[in-house]
């Protein structure tokens, strides 16, 4: 997966654990000895929190490095590296003070260097220089820095970014952007030390402890490839009063004994346990632990399935000739087929398989922008959304496109569309039926069963002399290779794959330009590399949808802004592009973490599940009642929070 900010793994984040809420692994600690334990199901390939921008890097680095500003517990951007703020009343300059006690350590804790200006303006540099993944966030906003990643500044002090003094750093952008400051909290704006960067030369955030620098409020410890990843508290850190976890240990997991988690939560080794509905000990689960099931809430990370519409490489398949891969080819570069796979995948089912029959509901989202992310007047995101969608033809009429049901499977439009899309490619000389491959990790038995269940309702619906779902079982290496992993187009080894993204900064632009055809990050897991000619593109009307949202983007009236979003993902949806069906959150658990102590925020990497600055633990296991009790009392002091957050601004505008 792209960062929660790129690919999330695939699509496979819900089915193997890499964000469950939860525990650790091969441990025989307990939360009262102030240690949380947790696991992860994906080694990070570089610590280079600059360049990259997978969640498995973010994941780990957010809690070793420090941006300019990061997340409170009601979502509300806080000082960090900035002590303060402010922006010219135009919008374009924005100035952060820096504190002066801010250190660079290094792995073993011991003190580098202060933390200075000229830090973040090498770490853009670098961003630059090194072509990051997550230069797209920046490119565009920062004067000069796409004249300079395109080659036409050479002098990278044209760029708008300075060191004024030792502890005031200027960032001039090319227009206005309300949402700038959430973008601090994201790795390719965060400082790097150059003296260290170059002393380090292509060994830079190599996947060791010693490969970079850090300023936050952990180090870390040791990493063992597919075994454990261990913190500890940095001692020197400037805010260490805020940092309350003093060991983290993380354990792998690959998914194929679901059991484990609630087993060891039960002997106290564990801090949380995600709990999978479908497993055989579940039952008894439910019975033993009846008072301290907690259900939560969706968060802003959208899944989606997609097509490869310019599949090249062929190691995993079912296949056996040209035809059949020519056949598909044709097939998925058709809306209306497209169209029939949407409405024939029974998202209920497929989530059913992780969160069980009772709570199958309670992950589905069938928007790539979150339907509450934003507001437009008195109306969310999605219902704008809906009322756009409706303008496309009659098969979206009566559409509801809020989370926690399935707004797409019809099979009787399943089969409409497929009828007129069989006849589409007949007349063109396709054969059928239609082979489909579909990668899987092997050992995730619930990501498995998943598109087992994917693939069985649209087998069921479309019939198999049609469509035939193929799934590829692959090790998690290969599967990681094939997907994940695959930086460039002609990598991607699948027909139909998932997707998904987590939100950089307050703006559905952190969505849409993903899967814009210039730039996206996003955009290889359709076929497509960045910037490249293509008549597929062209096919797919990707460039008709890249347009839409470049020109939504230079919109500065808010409303007509987000309404224009609303009408480029329409499109989106319209064409069978993207097939959204689940978010994070929604998921069962038991936890010993003391409730709403984390940083929360549905942007950036510093208020995310696997942050761990401001977190608590107790000794006992949260009861469910308390929870909610919790819960209601941190809407009511986050709407508070919130409304004074945003009546401060003002005070920073100079």
């Amino acid at each position: 997966m792209k960062k929660r900010t790129g690919l999330l793994a695939a699509g496979i984040l819900l089915s193997t654990g890499l964000m469950l809420a939860a525990c650790s692994g091969n441990s025989t600690g307990s939360s009262s000895d102030n240690t949380y334990y947790y696991v992860y199901s994906t080694d990070p390939d570089t610590l280079d929190y600059v360049f990259a921008n997978r969640a498995t890097t973010s994941d780990v680095t957010s809690n070793l490095v420090d941006g300019l500003l990061e997340s409170d517990r009601y979502g509300n951007l806080i000082p960090s590296l900035a002590e303060d703020w402010f922006v010219s009343k135009d919008g374009l300059t924005y100035t952060y003070k820096l504190r002066k006690d801010a250190k660079w350590f290094t792995s073993e804790g011991e003190e580098y260097a202060g933390v200075t200006a000229q830090d973040f303006v090498t770490g853009l540099k670098h961003a630059a220089d090194s072509k990051s993944e997550s230069l797209y966030i920046v490119e565009d906003s920062v004067k000069g820095l796409k004249d300079y990643v395109d080659g036409k500044i050479k002098d990278f002090s044209e760029v708008g970014v300075k060191a004024i003094d030792d502890y005031t750093v200027e960032y001039t952008l090319t227009a206005p952007e309300t949402y700038w400051n959430s973008k601090t909290t994201m790795g390719t704006l965060f400082p790097v030390n150059e003296e260290f960067l170059k002393s380090k030369g292509k060994d830079y955030g190599s996947p060791k402890p010693d490969s970079i620098l850090y300023n936050g409020p952990y180090l870390l410890k040791s990493w063992v490839s597919k075994s454990s990843i261990e913190y500890v508290k940095n001692p020197q850190y400037y805010d260490k009063d805020n940092v309350h976890i003093e060991h983290i240990k993380l354990s792998y997991f690959d998914g194929s004994d679901q059991e484990s988690l609630i087993r060891n939560f039960k002997d106290g080794a564990y801090t949380t346990a995600t709990l999978f509905p479908n497993s055989s000990s579940y039952p008894a689960v439910e019975k033993e632990f009846a008072e301290n099931i907690i259900v939560g809430s969706q968060d802003a990370t959208s899944y989606y399935m997609n097509f490869n519409f310019d599949r090249q490489s062929y190691k995993h398949t079912s296949k056996t000739n040209d035809a059949q891969k020519n056949a598909t080819k044709e097939a998925v570069l058709n809306k209306n087929f497209r169209l029939a796979i949407n409405f024939a995948f029974d998202r209920t089912k497929y989530s059913a398989q992780l969160n069980g029959e009772k709570l199958a509901s309670k992950t589905l989202r069938n928007t790539l922008v979150p339907p509450s992310f934003v507001q437009i007047g008195d109306k969310t995101y999605g219902e704008v959304l809906g009322e756009k969608l409706v303008n496309y033809g009659s098969q979206w009429s009566n559409i509801n496109l809020a989370d926690a049901q399935d707004a797409y499977y019809n099979p009787e439009k399943a089969k409409e569309n497929f009828a007129q899309a069989k006849s589409e490619l007949e007349a063109k000389g396709v054969q059928f039926p239609i082979h489909l491959d579909v990668i899987v990790s092997q050992t995730s038995k619930t990501f498995v069963d998943q598109m087992s269940s994917l693939k069985q309702s649209i087998e069921a619906t479309l019939g198999t002399e049609n469509v035939v779902i193929d799934l590829q079982k692959l090790s998690e290496d290969d599967y990681n290779n094939a997907g994940y992993f695959a930086t460039t187009a002609a990598q991607k080894d699948y027909d139909l794959g998932g997707g998904g993204w987590s939100p950089d900064f307050q703006d559905p632009s952190t969505y849409l330009d993903t899967i814009r055809v210039d730039n996206g990050g996003s955009i290889a897991n359709f076929g497509f590399d960045p910037d490249q000619a293509n008549d597929k593109i062209q096919t797919v009307a990707l460039d008709t949808y890249t347009n839409m949202v470049k020109e939504a983007n230079k919109e500065q009236d808010v409303k007509m802004r987000y309404e224009k979003y609303a009408e480029a993902e329409a499109w989106l949806l319209d064409n069978g592009v993207i097939m959204p069906y689940a978010s994070l959150g929604g998921r069962p658990s038991v936890s010993r973490i003391v409730p709403f102590s984390s940083a929360n925020a549905d942007v950036g990497t510093k208020g995310v599940g696997t942050y761990y600055k401001y977190r608590k633990v107790q000794k006992d296991i949260v009861v469910a009642k308390d929870w909610e009790t919790a819960r209601e009392k941190w809407r009511k002091e986050k709407a508070e929070s919130n409304k004074k957050a945003q009546e401060d601004l003002v005070k920073h505008i100079r």
